[in-house]
C-alpha cells in the first residue's frame, strides 16, 4: 500500500470527489441534510455558518433537533447575542431542556467574539449558536480555531452576503424560505459540491421574537456562566 492510501485510510486526506468524513458528528435530525454532511451530522470539532436575509424562515428550527438532544443528556447550550428575545414555549416543545440552555448578550462587539471562544474553549458548553454578522476573517478564524480544538457544536448565523468572502468555516449553509420548507444550498463542506438545493420540510415556522422569557433563576444562570467563563452580568 502507497502512503498515499494510507493517509486516505486514515482519512489525513479526502478526494475532491468524495463527501469527507469528519472525526466526529452530530446528527441533525434530518435525514436528507445528513446523508449530504461529512461524517452524516453537523461537525462537533469545527465552525459551522448559517447564513440567511431574513429572520425566522426556519433557521432555528434546522439545529433545535440537534440542540435537544444534547439539552436531554444533559449537556450546556450556549446562545450568543440572539437578536430578539428567545420564544421559551417554542423552543421547549421542540424538545429543548431549557435548564441547560444559557442565553449570554454581551453589549459590545468585542466581548461577542471573547465569550464564544470562551465558551467553546471551556469544555462546559457543547453547543454555540451565536449570532455575530459582522466579523473579520482574521475574527472568524479565531472562533474556528476554537472550535475544532473543542468537542463543542458551533453555529454561527451570518447575512447571505458574506456566503461571497473566504470563510474558514468547514461547513457553510445558505437559507432560504420556500413554501412550507427551507431551502438549504450547502455552499462549503469538505467534499463534492453539492449539485441542487435540499428541501427540507417544516412541521410548524419557529420564530425567535416572543415575550415568554427563558425559565430558571438568575442563581442558576449566574452558576451555568461562571462554569463557562464568561461574565456573569450577561
Amino acid at each position: 500500500m502507497g502512503a498515499l492510501d494510507q493517509l486516505l485510510r486514515r482519512n489525513l486526506l479526502w478526494r475532491g470527489g468524495a463527501l469527507g468524513v469528519a472525526l466526529d458528528a452530530l446528527p441533525s435530525g434530518f435525514d436528507v441534510l445528513d446523508r449530504e454532511l461529512p461524517g452524516g451530522g453537523w461537525p462537533r470539532q469545527g465552525l459551522t455558518e448559517l447564513l440567511a436575509d431574513e429572520e425566522g424562515i426556519g433557521e432555528l428550527a434546522l439545529i433545535l433537533p440537534a440542540l435537544a438532544r444534547l439539552t436531554r443528556e444533559g449537556k450546556r447550550a450556549v446562545w450568543l447575542a440572539p437578536p430578539h428575545e428567545p420564544y421559551a414555549p417554542a423552543i421547549a416543545a421542540a424538545g429543548v431542556d431549557l435548564v441547560n440552555l444559557l442565553i449570554v448578550r454581551p453589549e459590545h462587539r468585542r466581548d461577542r467574539l471573547w465569550a464564544a471562544e470562551q465558551a467553546v474553549r471551556s469544555g462546559s458548553c457543547h453547543a454555540l449558536v451565536a449570532w455575530l454578522p459582522r466579523l473579520r476573517y482574521v475574527e472568524l478564524q479565531r472562533l474556528a480555531v476554537a472550535a475544532q480544538a473543542s468537542r463543542a457544536v458551533a453555529f454561527v448565523f451570518r447575512p447571505l452576503a458574506a456566503a461571497t468572502q473566504s470563510s474558514p468555516a468547514c461547513l457553510r449553509l445558505a437559507l432560504a424560505p420556500t413554501a412550507g420548507e427551507l431551502a438549504v444550498n450547502i455552499i462549503k463542506r469538505r467534499g463534492a459540491p453539492l449539485a441542487a438545493p435540499l428541501h427540507l420540510p417544516l412541521d410548524r415556522p419557529f420564530h425567535v421574537v416572543g415575550r415568554a422569557r427563558l425559565s430558571g433563576t438568575r442563581a442558576g444562570a449566574i452558576a451555568a456562566a461562571r462554569r463557562l467563563g464568561l461574565p456573569i452580568h450577561a
